[in-house]
């Protein structure tokens, strides 16, 4: 029966995998995009050798930076990544990637690349903000879901909209797809408080280990243009440069908005799954939720 980890940044679900993991002799498998993706270890939260505990770990830095993931097809990679394991364990903050894995999407209409490239286009020239209220006027479902500075599926959405004069509501999975059968789930749901305080002390962390000078490196190997198309959280904000301080305070308010987003998609979406809260309870609760005594 395989067993999925889920929960918001910063929410301590690596470490219960690999307790899990450590548990069962498995291994842990990745379901984020951005954590697959070479060259991203320190802005991604890609768990380092320590952390890993001494579990095999698969899917991490697995793809090149130059690929453009897409649920489906991320979906599929993972499934094989899980289909070679015994007893894989998957981690993933990633709501919509997560849908790919349980093959719950409908499938997406191909948008040509010179409408993709203009819509991009645009978000370089208007900025995410007005992009973002231009989405309000063609879906405004699809605009309250997004946050005006998350660029990618804004311009995902609209780029859309403009190939089949649809809203992108009416063409993304609806809500209440719930768990696929056979799988054991567990959420980690710090509460509020702590959720702010982790995602505070894990951007500090990031930072003492090189953050800046792991987006420095990528800039200077010519991969400006990949971050720039993926747009992973926090490198963006290392690119525009300026006081590191004023940096560190903007991605960590960047991401506790991006963690409170996860959380409720969590809560919304697998309100059956069980739920664990790092903070409060102690990790054999967490195994006993998810039928391990």
């Amino acid at each position: 029966m395989p067993i999925a980890i889920l929960g918001p940044t910063a929410s301590g679900k690596s470490a219960v995998a690999v307790a899990l993991a450590q548990r069962l002799g498995g291994t842990v498998v990745n379901g984020d995009p951005y954590q697959a993706l070479a060259g991203l270890a320190i802005g991604t939260g890609q768990p380092s050798l320590e952390e890993q505990g001494g579990v095999p770990h698969v899917g991490y830095g697995a793809l090149p930076l130059s690929s453009r993931p897409n649920p489906d097809s991320f979906g599929v990679r993972v499934r094989q990544w899980l289909a070679a394991q015994q007893e894989p364990v998957l981690v993933t903050g990633s709501g919509l990637y997560l849908r790919g894995i349980w093959e719950q999407l409908t499938p997406m209409p191909e948008v040509p690349e010179a409408l993709v490239a203009r819509v991009r286009h645009w978000g370089q020239v208007l900025g995410s903000s007005k992009l973002h209220r231009f989405l309000q006027s063609v879906d405004p479902q699809r605009s309250v879901a997004l946050h005006p500075h998350d660029s990618a599926r804004v311009q995902r959405a609209l780029a859309l909209h403009l190939c089949t004069g649809k809203p992108a509501s009416d063409l993304l999975p609806g809500t209440g797809t719930g768990m696929p059968p056979g799988w054991r789930v567990l959420v980690v749901s710090p509460g509020r408080d702590c959720r702010r305080q982790r995602v505070a002390l894990r951007v500090a962390d990031q930072i003492r280990r090189g953050w800046a000078q792991e987006v420095e490196g990528l800039v200077a190997k010519g991969h400006a243009p990949d971050l720039e198309a993926l747009k992973p959280l926090g490198y963006g904000r290392w690119m525009t440069g300026g006081d590191p301080a004023e940096i560190e305070a903007d991605i960590v308010r960047d991401t506790q908005l991006y963690a409170k987003r996860q959380a409720t998609w969590f809560r919304n979406q697998c309100p059956q799954a069980a739920t664990w809260d790092p903070d409060a309870e102690p990790l054999e609760l967490a195994f006993l939720r998810l039928g391990f005594t």
